[in-house]
C-alpha cells in the first residue's frame, strides 16, 4: 500500500494575491482550520450555521486550489501571520 504523500506531496506554496482573493470571513475559516477545528466547532466559535461554514470552506478550498479541507488547513497553516495581518487591514 502506497501512502497518499508519496502519491501527492502537499505543495502549500500561496502567493499573496491568491490570498488576497479570499474574503474577510473566508480568512477567517481558513484561520479556524488551521487550528484543526470542525465544522461544528468552527461555526459554533464564528456565530454562524454549519451549513454556512461548509459554503466557506469549499469556497476556500476552490480559491486555493487545493484539493481538501486538510490541505487548506496546511496553506493557512503556513500563512498564518499573513492571514491575520490582512484580516487587521481589510
Amino acid at each position: 500500500m502506497t501512502a497518499v504523500a508519496d502519491n501527492r506531496p502537499f505543495d502549500v506554496s500561496v502567493d499573496r494575491e491568491t490570498l488576497a482573493r479570499l474574503t474577510g470571513r473566508e480568512r477567517e475559516v481558513l484561520r479556524h482550520l488551521a487550528k484543526g477545528e470542525s465544522n461544528r466547532v468552527l461555526a459554533r466559535n464564528l456565530g454562524i450555521a454549519e451549513r454556512t461554514v461548509r459554503a466557506h470552506v469549499t469556497s476556500v478550498v476552490r480559491k486555493l486550489d487545493v484539493g481538501s479541507r486538510f490541505e487548506a488547513g496546511l496553506v493557512a497553516f503556513h500563512h498564518y501571520a499573513a492571514l491575520a495581518e490582512e484580516s487587521t487591514s481589510s
